[in-house]
């Protein structure tokens, strides 16, 4: 586990869709990853967000919804940004 996805423990979700568990101290918050295009890929650390179990379940096809493909890569995007602006502000990861 890398310091990126043990920095999501805690932290509320990014994703926010319907049903989300978004609030302070959140439990259920793991570092999601954008989707790579294939079963069992994962993207580098750095692509991804903090999402509440329900968020993730969503963004990994585990739980039914009405959302379109492409508003969700959105939404996934711009909760990509989020995290990765609370993770400089963290010093989890640094530009140099």
């Amino acid at each position: 586990m890398s310091k990126i996805t043990k920095s999501a423990r805690g932290k509320p979700c990014q994703l926010h869709l319907d049903g989300c568990v978004s609030g302070g101290q959140n439990e259920t918050t793991v570092f999601a990853h954008l989707n790579s295009g294939g079963m069992g890929r994962k993207e580098n650390d750095l692509f991804g967000m903090y999402a509440c179990h329900v968020c993730h379940d969503v963004i990994d096809g585990r739980k039914p919804h009405d959302y379109e493909r492409e508003w969700l890569e959105l939404v996934q995007l711009r909760a990509m940004k989020r995290t990765q602006e609370i993770l400089l502000r963290d010093e989890v990861i640094c530009i140099e």
